[in-house]
């Protein structure tokens, strides 16, 4: 079961999620926190695989809450708002969230967010992955050192790119003519050499990087 903990300062909003994912047979809603400290807290006791975490709440906001949590290596962080703003979308990427979705995105989205993150993966959906590229890919680089890429062998590096312009593992192995198995190696290699918890992180990076551009 993919263990999940709701926080929002909104009764109906949790109760809304509660009912949509505790349908899934795979999915069980373990907790509800009503701001941030209550999430951190709750987090804590019960160990979640993900938490769905809203932005604006009464005390400690959602993004603090989520630097937190990925400070300590908590669970993966799936953002959700009503508020379509990029201030918001890059506050909680840096902040170390693992996805990010409006409240208004349909059911089948949310739980199929829910299980990304919960193997691991990271998640944006489409309309922000181009913001996210957009905004980044003019961002001045930051030091290569620190992220530690020359330690990607070759091939490693290939992936890199690849997983940052998006494609999946399955993509990557057709390009580069190795098994997807192969690849799944070559991905977790790369995200523990450059810092990075999971996909949505290692985008940010390559594109704060300049290592990918929009277009190719």
């Amino acid at each position: 079961m993919i263990r999940v903990l709701l926080a929002d300062d909104h009764h109906l909003v949790r109760t809304g999620f509660r009912v949509i994912l505790e349908i899934e047979d795979d999915i069980e809603v373990v907790g509800e926190a009503s701001d941030g400290l209550e999430a951190i807290d709750l987090s804590r006791r019960l160990k979640p695989d993900v938490i769905l975490m809203d932005v604006e709440m009464p005390g400690m906001s959602g993004l603090e809450a989520t630097r937190q949590l990925t400070a300590e290596d908590g669970p993966a962080v799936l953002i959700l708002t009503t508020f379509d703003r990029d201030d918001y979308l890059f506050a909680a990427l840096r902040a170390g969230a693992s996805g990010f979705l409006l409240k208004n995105d349909s059911p089948e989205a949310l739980t199929e967010a829910v299980r990304v993150l919960a193997a691991g993966e990271g998640l944006l959906a489409p309309s922000i992955t181009r913001r996210v590229i957009e905004a980044f890919a003019t961002i001045k680089a930051r030091d290569r050192e620190a992220t530690r890429l020359d330690e990607l062998t070759p091939r490693e590096h290939e992936v890199f790119v690849l997983l940052a312009g998006g494609a999946t593992n399955a993509e990557i192995a057709a390009e580069l003519r190795l098994g997807e198995t192969t690849v799944k190696t070559h991905v977790s290699r790369v995200l523990m050499k450059i810092g990075a918890r999971d996909r949505t992180q290692a985008v940010v990076l390559a594109y704060e990087l300049g290592v990918v551009r929009p277009g190719g």
